[in-house]
């Protein structure tokens, strides 16, 4: 391996290093808590070697968002093999909650902070297209259900909606713990069966209106 390499291999090290080291304190302290010094205090760089990749705060909580979403759509491309889209569609939604289940952490910089968001919409001038990926694999699969003759009458993009939001309050009870308060449930074990009995409940109602 050359200088250039090695060097290029040391740059892409240390940039995940310091998202890394941002992630982990923002979920530990909040957003706001954190300062580009605080990270820098992790990783035991300077300051000034955290600019020379990222603007500001707000530039890497970006770039953990698209992160994030990449590793979602990842989870769904795998399905891309189920050719019946109703099966696709019911294994997307399993695939969704272990996303949740496996990288709490990220679900929550994903679907709960407003922070990733908020720079989006005040500092990108490029088209934002990372959520918007993750949503179209869920709308094209509705679609696909469509031409098959289920869901008619059915807008799409209402009820794709509709799905993600059944699996975003799902997942984010979990993760909030107020699930287990609800059930006065105790255990992972009873936990993982009421979501998926909850789930599979969710999949009758689908049943009900795809035909």
């Amino acid at each position: 391996m050359g200088v250039a390499e090695r060097k290029e291999r040391h740059k892409e090290e240390l940039k995940s290093e310091i998202l890394s080291a941002a992630h982990k304190l923002f979920t530990e302290k909040g957003y706001e808590a954190i300062s580009i010094r605080n990270i820098a205090e992790r990783i035991e760089y300077s300051p000034a070697t955290i600019y020379l990749y990222f603007k500001d705060k707000n530039e890497i909580i970006h770039a953990l968002h698209q992160e994030g979403f990449k590793s979602l759509v990842g989870y769904f491309q795998v399905l891309n093999e189920v050719s019946d889209p109703f099966e696709r569609l019911k294994a997307m939604g399993r695939a969704y909650i272990r996303f949740a289940l496996e990288n709490q952490d990220v679900y929550e910089l994903l679907f709960v902070m407003k922070e990733p968001l908020k720079h989006v919409e005040s500092c990108m001038a490029e088209e934002w297209d990372e959520g918007g990926r993750a949503f179209d694999i869920l709308l094209q699969t509705v679609l696909q259900c469509q031409e098959r003759k289920l869901f008619i009458g059915h807008d799409a993009e209402r009820l794709s909606f509709m799905i993600w939001s059944f699996m975003h309050g799902l997942c984010s009870l979990r993760i909030s713990g107020h699930l287990g308060h609800v059930k006065a449930t105790q255990t992972e074990e009873e936990l993982n069966a009421l979501m998926k009995n909850t789930y599979e409940s969710f999949v009758q109602v689908l049943e009900s209106i795809r035909s």
